[in-house]
């Protein structure tokens, strides 16, 4: 492989970046340094040399090797697997910050009793020693205009390409003005061992007007991915606006008619499916739910699902010059490429369109966390074993939005924000929070509220322990965030009443009572939701949830003739269930809504925020809270 390499001896162009002084005498002083620019020359980089078949990625300290992971060439890309269980997915716990500016996140100094520079040096003085690789970057898409640049050693290759593919390779030909970037990712792998007790930590440091990341593990989910999430909401947080977390699509009927929606929350919540059509059975039905005590199941025929259009799947740019004249909230893609779990994709034909992307791509793709044997190809239905027996639950592909069908690259009107939680089972012998319908249909302050509380849920497979309910935190991305949580409550609260147009939604997940679900109710609930299109519910349409925190259920639905059980509308109903132990699971859910919000009743918080939150903890009605907020039905 051909590598543009650069030394002391020649022209070094990071000298006219505009970038910090210590960077540029690292750049200086270290072996080589490769300026990447081409995609092509990143995979043959991450691969060792483009004729191995296999790479292992390690580092040598002072007293052992550390083997990290190994990379095999397949015919349909680069597969990655890591020899360790815990780094097959991000510990939520990971973010901390290195700087004294305010923040209500984990200090390195709080946690370790010393300040973060003298980690930083030693980081630098450790790339200094290594052939260095500097990719430049976009920092969520054309819209923003910022830049980035991630300095790691060259053998990092295929993270340099998933941060490639993520956030799109900066072109500094065609760059019109100095490359300065906002944000600088360090990549240091073997601190891990060396000095974190072999923890994966992403540090943000705000030093001197540049927002730097160091990233002490090669798992991309904590920094290629979220650690940028988090450099685009500390902008946001000081400019005003936010970035969501949220996947949309725009779901066209089969007459024509376009419903847009934004499904948010925390990891596992069902935000990369809500672009999948929905999974059918081998004789094209589908499988509403299966219930978990007699094995009875309820089968629906849809004879054409909608079209999806999809515009993002995980960072949802909400800039304030694209709300100028709507009265919705308006959105635009934040990355390049999408970082796909496919723990749900167990076997052949489960996913047809998503499945032919992935064996027959366009260009050789990045996956991890499946099996790859070298030039065969590797079947994303195939999934890396924690241990024998039990699949990894985080496989994942990183997927260019060029490859993705019927892909929407400008920013789009939001008819409706749904949220969605991971729910368990539910019965009377075992009550839980599993009490959430079908779908609801939430007004604006309780749709503040779910975003404040950010119920992460049962079983999430995306990081590494959630059996119980827990909060993922304000708007769902405060384990990437690194401000202040009282801000994001008040930019969120503020985005909501600035677009009273936009309708919000309740989704669970995995089980309604006791039945097994899956992510069908958000599908089902699309397809009725796009046959509706933007008209309003009529209010004789919907009826008070039992529990007020969970809005308004609809009274009846009916999906091209076939009617919903009522008791996937109101699982009070489900004699598995009753009225009993679904008010024991009310107030689980009640409790933790209330233990949660309580920190956010601080000075700064919004008048209205602070009436709100006081509305729940005093067992609001839910007309008490309509009429804090007026909800347009």
């Amino acid at each position: 492989m051909e590598k543009r390499k650069i030394n002391r001896k020649d022209f070094e162009p990071w000298n006219k970046w505009i970038i910090p002084d210590e960077l540029k005498n690292l750049l200086s002083n270290c072996p080589n340094v490769y300026i990447l620019q081409d995609r092509k020359d990143i995979l043959n980089l991450a691969i060792g040399d483009k004729d191995n078949e296999i790479f292992t990625v390690y580092y040598q300290s002072e007293n052992s090797t550390a083997i990290e992971a190994t990379v095999t060439k397949c015919k349909n890309g680069l597969v990655i697997n890591y020899l360790e269980e815990y780094m097959r997915r991000r510990d939520p716990d990971c973010t901390i910050v290195g700087d004294n500016l305010d923040t209500d996140k984990v200090k390195f100094k709080g946690l370790f009793n010393k300040d973060f520079d003298e980690i930083r040096l030693e980081t630098f003085k450790w790339l200094e020693k290594q052939d260095l690789a500097l990719l430049p970057i976009m920092v969520g898409g054309n819209n923003t205009g910022f830049h980035g640049l991630l300095v790691a050693p060259e053998n990092a290759g295929f993270f340099i390409g998933g941060l490639a593919d993520l956030q799109g390779i900066l072109d500094l030909k065609k760059l019109k003005v100095k490359f300065k970037p906002i944000t600088i990712i360090f990549l240091a792998p073997p601190f891990r061992h060396t000095h974190f007790n072999k923890k994966q930590y992403v540090i943000h440091n705000r030093y001197n007007g540049v927002h730097e990341i160091f990233s002490y593990n090669l798992y991309p989910g904590p920094s290629a991915k979220k650690g940028i999430f988090g450099v685009l909401l500390q902008i946001g947080e000081k400019e005003g606006w936010l970035t969501l977390h949220g996947s949309t699509v725009q779901a066209e009927t089969p007459y024509e008619n376009v419903t847009t929606i934004l499904h948010e929350g925390a990891s596992g919540g069902g935000k990369s499916e809500m672009l999948e059509y929905p999974h059918r059975e081998p004789d094209g039905r589908l499988l509403l739910g299966e219930n978990v005590l007699n094995n009875k199941k309820i089968m629906l025929r849809l004879t054409q699902s909608c079209i999806l259009k999809p515009v993002t799947d995980d960072m949802a740019l909400a800039l304030p010059k694209f709300n100028k004249s709507s009265k919705k909230l308006v959105v635009s893609d934040a990355e390049q490429a999408w970082f796909i779990r496919l723990n749900h994709i167990t076997k052949y034909n489960t996913d047809p369109t998503l499945e032919s992307i992935c064996v027959h791509p366009k260009e050789p793709l990045i996956f991890l966390n499946l099996y790859g044997v070298p030039n065969s190809t590797c079947l994303i239905w195939e999934h890396t074993e924690d241990r024998p027996g039990k699949p990894c639950p985080n496989p994942r592909v990183i997927l260019p939005r060029k490859f993705i069908p019927n892909i929407i690259n400008e920013p789009v009107e939001i008819d409706y924000r749904s949220f969605g939680i991971r729910t368990p089972v539910c019965t009377r012998e075992k009550p839980s929070y599993g009490i959430v319908g079908l779908f609801h249909v939430l007004p604006p302050a309780l749709a503040w509220l779910w975003r404040l509380v950010a119920p992460r849920g049962d079983s999430n497979p995306s990081i590494i322990d959630t059996y119980n309910l827990s909060s993922e935190g304000v708007g769902s991305y405060w384990p990437f965030a690194i401000g202040k949580y009282v801000t994001h409550a008040n930019l969120l609260l503020k985005q909501i009443i600035k677009t009273p147009e936009t309708r919000y939604l309740l989704f669970p997940n995995q089980h309604i009572g006791a039945w097994k679900v899956g992510f069908m109710p958000q599908w089902i609930s699309r397809e009725y939701i796009a046959r509706r299109g933007v008209a309003k519910f009529k209010p004789e349409f919907l009826m008070k949830s039992r529990c007020a925190l969970l809005g308004y259920v609809p009274v009846s639905m009916q999906l091209e003739g076939q009617n919903i059980p009522e008791y996937f509308l109101r699982t009070e109903l489900q004699y598995e269930v009753g009225e009993e132990a679904y008010d024991i699971g009310a107030k689980i859910l009640i409790d933790f809504f209330k233990k949660e919000l309580k920190k956010f009743l601080k000075p700064e918080l919004e008048p209205i925020g602070r009436e709100i939150i006081q509305c729940c903890l005093d067992d609001g009605s839910l007309d008490d809270y309509v009429n804090i907020i007026k909800m347009r039905w």
